[in-house]
């Protein structure tokens, strides 16, 4: 039964509060966030990292007093767990000694101890036998990767938790690592994929030392009103009960989906710009994609509207989009320029021409481009045989 117990730690929201306190865009939410920051450090006595905080940066000032209690915790705590291993170790058995392990290396965890507790979590590892246990461990060092940043950590180790679940790990489990995988390829930008695994693991959702079930659902509306048909998108999202369940909470992410699907685009719009205050900028995990994300949705919405005529006319798309006519010209000129959207602009006469590219043409362009890396390649060879 120990096993199916996962801890909580690191605390995620720590770091989570940190990146607020340290971004001066994000002011109207220091108090808070800095009020958080001390209590989730107090709480977890994280006495290494409350020092390593305040030594790089001013942003969280030092409290002498309060590192020399933390400290203090720390050394008399790690000793109790140093004295029960070396006893597992003299007179009792590998389970034992496997258990002082694990307990040592959790506790290095939760301070915050970052070389130490991974030192500590690779010992334990090596010595647990069970499997399950092992995956958890392991799943419990890539929450040390998430909490300080290190993508290294998070990859290497994601790896090792796919090829130890691969050996036989259970669903739950699975279902675990899918968000963790997620919550990775979103951080990296691949939205499509990881809104895919979060939606997988909607309707079994357990990973709660990870993020909370209203952050995963968020994420994974963010994630998939991005990559997903409009088709899927009702039958996904907007339909989903787990989804429905949260929206309430979240009012504008119901407001963002629903408004897409059903072409509201004005709305659309204002929803995307308060999600992007509200959701994006202020999250640790999608804040260097704010831009991005926004940017795509908005292809979205001109893509979705477009496909649906011939030509419209400037007029139009400034009253569907809300918006004025030197941002609409504006933006259809850049993204067209771009090659996001397949349309003309005719200013002479205020019209949009929608230009449906032909699948023909883009499979000979394609057979055409393949050809010419290949002969290249070709070419090389011959060079170095002869």
């Amino acid at each position: 039964m120990a096993d199916e117990i996962v801890l909580p730690i690191p605390n995620l929201t720590i770091p989570q509060n940190l990146f607020v306190l340290s971004n001066p865009a994000l002011k109207h939410l220091h108090d808070n966030a800095r009020k958080d920051l001390l209590e989730g450090i107090k709480a977890d006595q994280m006495g290494p990292y409350y020092k390593s905080v305040t030594s790089a940066s001013n942003i969280l000032p030092l409290d002498k007093t309060l590192l020399a209690e933390m400290e203090a915790a720390n050394e008399e705590e790690l000793k109790k767990l140093d004295e029960r291993l070396a006893e597992a170790e003299k007179i009792e058995g590998e389970s034992e000694i496997s258990d002082a392990l694990k307990a040592r290396a959790n506790y290095l965890t939760r301070i915050g101890d970052k070389e130490r507790s991974l030192q500590a979590q690779k010992l334990a590892l090596e010595k647990t036998p069970g499997l399950g246990s092992r995956i958890d461990i392991t799943l419990t060092i890539v929450r040390l990767g998430f909490f300080f940043s290190d993508t290294e950590i998070v990859t290497t180790n994601m790896d090792k938790a796919e090829k130890l679940i691969d050996e036989g790990g259970d669903w739950d489990r699975r279902n675990r690592l899918k968000v963790y995988n997620g919550l990775h390829l979103l951080s990296i930008r691949q939205f499509k994929r990881g809104g895919e695994l979060l939606l997988d693991a909607l309707s079994t959702f357990t990973a709660t030392e990870l993020l909370s079930y209203n952050e995963f659902v968020g994420l994974t509306v963010i994630a998939n009103t991005l990559g997903l048909k409009r088709v899927d998108l009702k039958k996904k999202l907007i339909n989903a009960p787990e989804v429905n369940q949260v929206l309430p909470e979240i009012p504008v992410l119901g407001d963002l989906v629903k408004n897409l699907y059903e072409c509201h685009y004005d709305k659309f719009f204002i929803a995307l710009a308060t999600l992007e205050q509200t959701h994006l900028i202020p999250s640790r995990l999608l804040s260097p994609h704010a831009r991005f994300y926004t940017r795509v949705m908005r292809i979205l919405a001109y893509t979705q509207l477009l496909e649906s005529y011939r030509s419209l006319t400037l007029d139009s798309l400034c009253s569907a989009f809300g918006v004025g006519r030197s941002w609409v010209d504006s933006e259809l000129s850049r993204f067209i320029a771009a090659g996001r959207l397949h349309a003309s602009i005719d200013k002479v006469n205020g019209i949009v021409e929608t230009t449906r590219p032909s699948l023909k043409n883009a499979q000979y362009e394609t057979v055409v481009k393949q050809g010419d890396v290949l002969l290249n390649e070709v070419q090389r060879l011959s060079k170095v045989l002869y």
